[in-house]
């Protein structure tokens, strides 16, 4: 081959790898356990929203975690992902994570409301 068709494969074959590289998707996998024993937290609610220079996206999804206390989705794209648990009786968590493999194992830890202060006790 010339220097000038070896150039232009070349060219090709790493604009095809930037392509590929942006539409990579992964599988992400919840796991929602109480922080005190550890043990699963059913019917949570988790909330997955893409993020884009800090903002996140219109579109999100919704999963409920099992009776283990897991929820799971694919299609999930590379990049920010911001993650939020909402359970009945637990604090309201939430976290950003950086999707970079095609499988991503999440664990969280909920918490119990801390009392209220008030000057009224």
């Amino acid at each position: 081959m010339t220097f000038l068709k070896t150039a232009a494969l070349l060219g090709v074959l790493l604009m095809a790898s930037a392509v590929s590289a942006q539409e990579q998707k992964a599988t992400i996998n919840v796991t929602v356990v109480r922080e005190t024993s550890g043990k699963p937290v059913k019917n949570a609610e988790v909330v997955l929203h893409l993020v884009k220079n800090g903002r996140e996206k219109q579109e999100g999804l919704e999963l409920k975690t099992h009776e283990d206390g897991k929820a799971g989705t694919g299609g999930i794209p590379y990049g920010t992902l911001r993650v939020q648990v909402i359970a009945r009786g637990f604090r309201t968590y939430g976290q950003d994570f950086e999707i970079n493999q095609p499988s991503m194992e999440i664990t969280i830890k909920l918490q119990k409301p801390k009392s209220q202060f008030s000057i009224y006790k």
